[in-house]
């Protein structure tokens, strides 16, 4: 390099903090060469060649800059990715059909910012996906069968494609609306053919839950075991007593934590949930462990992979966390919103549980109605 930048030995020094030291050499190494291609040492241009030419080295630079606040926000990987697996989708389209799912594209990113401006619930990125999912394997058996517009599309064509797999058809239908409800506004098809197309669903839940006999023996594993891992009970106990999300304990920060009244918020509520003493006691169980890290990552949830990063704990370390009684966090969560659901108002748990009112209904209205205690949770949690 000709000059060494202010930061090098800052960054010398996290990376040998944060990393092994033969990816700490090889990090540095590259990271000089890329100060003389980029020909400026300023932390914006070094990232943006680094995604070009080096994207591995852009996580480990962007958490530095972030750490020695060179940069007003980490970068939000989880957008990129989205957005190349979006391209990866849109790619994958024969040319023909191509730029009306592109647009199709760029209108449900473009629903999902307004969303989060307003501060309503924006679509889920993995939801985005599912959808282009959907109509790009629509435009693949158009395509084979000599489609070249989507004008040409009729119900008949629908219909073919939903029989392919027909436990999907709800789900498939669902895309497909939204995609062709988009194409009639827009006037690239006259009408839409989906309209007369149907799914029949049965109405209400019918997912599995727990009984109060496995739920008071999860309650006193998760309080009383002694080979407990932290993030297991908080986890357990955070699904069953609170109804938390895989999302939102992933997101959890320390941000979020108010340990002078014992709060959280869980991101994506409107409120804070004051935690009884077992769910507290299991949180700072699993901050004690994220402080035995040495990290700088917010998140109360760390693991080893994430703990030299900024990032969340991925989706699959909240469910690996259960395995050991073998259940999923749905699971739970499912069990407590079906006794919320029976003994609280529509609009509280909406509010409480920051749901839409689509998403409650789908727990009241079901076949049979549980009559689980619904006080009993809350009566050993205050007991407790």
């Amino acid at each position: 390099m000709p000059c060494a930048p202010s930061w090098w030995d800052a960054l010398a020094s996290h990376l040998a903090t944060h990393r092994h030291t033969f990816y700490a050499a090889d990090a540095l190494a590259h990271t000089a060469r890329l100060i003389i291609d980029a020909g400026s040492n300023d932390p914006h241009t070094l990232l943006g060649e680094a995604r070009r030419t080096r994207s591995w080295l852009s996580r480990p630079l962007t958490d530095f800059f972030h750490a020695q606040q060179l940069l007003t926000a980490p970068a939000d990987f989880e957008e990129e990715r989205s957005t190349a697996l979006r391209e990866r989708r849109i790619r994958a389209v024969p040319a023909p059909l191509r730029p009306a799912v592109r647009a199709f594209a760029d209108a449900l990113v473009a629903q999902r910012q307004d969303a989060e401006r307003l501060g309503l619930r924006p679509n889920q990125l993995k939801t985005i996906e599912i959808r282009l999912d959907t109509v790009r394997d629509l435009a693949l058996h158009l395509h084979a069968q000599g489609h070249s517009t989507w004008a040409s599309v009729n119900v008949t064509d629908l219909e073919t494609f939903l029989a392919r797999n027909p436990a999907r058809r709800a789900s498939w239908l669902a895309g497909l609306r939204q995609f062709f409800s988009h194409a009639h506004r827009t006037g690239l098809v006259l009408h839409n053919p989906t309209a007369v197309v149907e799914a029949p669903q049965s109405r209400g839940f019918r997912g599995s839950t727990l009984t109060l006999d496995e739920q008071r023996a999860l309650y006193r594993r998760w309080t009383t075991g002694k080979d407990v891992l932290p993030h297991e009970a908080f986890i357990g106990l955070a699904a069953l007593l609170h109804a938390a999300t895989t999302t939102e304990l992933r997101r959890l920060t320390l941000a979020h934590i108010n340990t002078g009244r014992r709060t959280v918020r869980f991101p994506g509520r409107s409120i804070d949930l004051a935690l009884d003493s077992a769910t507290w006691r299991a949180l700072e169980g699993c901050l004690a462990h994220r402080n035995t890290l040495y990290t700088d990552n917010p998140h109360a949830l760390v693991t080893r992979l994430t703990r030299v990063t900024t990032g969340p704990a991925g989706a699959a370390h909240i469910r690996d966390s259960l395995a050991p009684v073998g259940l999923l966090p749905r699971v739970l969560r499912s069990t407590r919103l079906l006794t919320l659901a029976d003994e609280l108002d529509v609009k509280q748990l909406t509010v409480a549980l920051g749901m839409s009112y689509a998403g409650t209904a789908h727990y009241r209205l079901r076949p049979e109605r549980l009559s689980y205690e619904a006080a009993f949770l809350l009566g050993i949690a205050r007991t407790s």
